[in-house]
């Protein structure tokens, strides 16, 4: 089996190579230490008193030439023991429905009535799904349909974004949060303290690990150091070689160590700039790709530009905002602004699905800056010249709003 997984550069998608080892070592035992670190910090949990409400990807499973392939949690669910599927809603019919609006119907109407003690999912579809579900239910939080409610398991994307919206979903001191660290590659790590902010590095599921200090990680050659020689505070590219078949392979994230016994990190980000706030990973080369597109058909230059996120408050969708400083202003902005669109869903998979019938992302917002606002922007943090550049795709604001407040 391989794993249809979003593309890092100029390709849509890329495949990704899922063993049976893979599926029982990895992916599956991490799914059972979950369990039992939760189950071990909190002793008087009535986890399994009902069912996990999980949230996977809405892709189906292909068949070519006698190898399946398709989003890795269709694969997982696909694969799952029946003990999984029995204490898990929805089913796994619905869970498997590959077009996104029904699905979250259907997921509405399975789960309501059922008692769910549990979620698991990406924040950002979550929020959405919960949503859907108040909006069904006609009820003020999430306790008043599901009493017993107790834990969200997340990752994906940075939490922080999301949080103080679900604590308004989810009104209780107690509730947990439990975050864990998984990609179509592997499942690196797991939250193992109650109300941290770090995760235990899982080291018998079949992956060797090395790491590249990102102050390191552009020169040639690089210098890949094992676990037993990382040190804590450095950021570190993460390196993974696997029993499913990839070798040496450069995942895209950054972590930092928090801890050395036993080995703790946090995930610090990526390789290179992006914006991954809803699960979209859109990058650098997308963006570029995509301005170039706008600029040539609307007549326009651009001589510098920058991009970050609006995140969802309450019911109402995220964005990304773009601040472009024209060189040659557009013929017709809104044009502009569609063909930017419409090339970067072309372009990412991800971003095309988050913008689907705006479920997740509305339409881009754009600004034009003033002339020189970047340069100006530059010059106040004392950083013109030498190797000083615009931050080009932030998952953070704090760029972006601190241009807009000088335009």
């Amino acid at each position: 089996m391989v794993c249809k997984s979003s593309g890092t550069t100029n390709a849509k998608s890329k495949f990704i190579p899922v063993s049976q080892e893979a599926l029982e070592d990895c992916h599956y035992k991490s799914g059972k230490d979950l369990l039992c670190l939760y189950l071990n910090n909190n002793e008087n949990s009535q986890l399994f008193t009902g069912k996990s409400l999980r949230l996977g990807g809405s892709k189906e499973l292909y068949e070519d030439n006698g190898t399946f392939f398709g989003d890795l949690s269709a694969i997982l669910i696909d694969n799952m023991p029946l003990w999984a599927e029995y204490s898990s809603t929805p089913s796994s019919k619905v869970s498997l429905m590959s077009e996104w609006e029904s699905k979250l119907e259907a997921i509405v109407s399975e789960s309501i009535n059922e008692r769910v003690t549990s979620l698991a999912g990406v924040p950002s579809w979550m929020l959405v799904l919960l949503n859907a579900v108040l909006e069904k239910t006609g009820k003020e939080h999430l306790f008043e349909v599901w009493e017993n409610l107790e834990v969200y398991f997340h990752g994906g994307v940075s939490f922080t974004p999301y949080r103080e919206q679900y604590k308004a979903l989810l009104p209780r001191a107690n509730f947990k949060y439990y975050e864990i660290y998984n990609a179509s590659e592997g499942f690196f790590g797991i939250q193992d303290r109650n109300d941290a902010d770090d995760l235990l590095l899982m080291l018998d599921y079949g992956i060797f690990y090395e790491f590249v200090p990102m102050d390191e990680y552009h020169t040639q050659p690089l210098n890949a150091v094992p676990l037993w020689e990382v040190e804590l505070g450095v950021n570190y590219a993460m390196v993974i070689t696997t029993n499913a078949g990839l070798w040496r392979y450069s995942i895209g994230d950054t972590v930092r160590f928090t801890s050395l016994n036993p080995y703790r990190v946090k995930i610090s980000g990526r390789t290179k700039h992006h914006i991954n706030a809803f699960g979209e990973e859109l990058i650098i080369e997308n963006a570029e790709m995509a301005l170039r597109e706008a600029c040539i058909q609307t007549g326009a230059e651009i001589k510098e530009y920058t991009a970050a996120p609006i995140f969802m408050s309450g019911k109402e969708k995220g964005a990304h905002e773009w601040l472009i400083e024209f060189r040659t202003p557009p013929k017709d902005l809104e044009q502009f602004t569609t063909v930017l669109d419409e090339v970067l869903k072309d372009l990412n998979s991800d971003y095309e699905a988050k913008r689907a019938n705006d479920i997740t992302l509305r339409r881009p917002v754009l600004h034009i800056a003033r002339e020189d606002l970047f340069y100006d922007w530059l010059k106040s943090k004392n950083k013109l010249g030498g190797q000083h550049k615009i931050p080009r795709l932030s998952n953070s604001r704090e760029y972006l709003d601190e241009l807009l407040s000088m335009n």
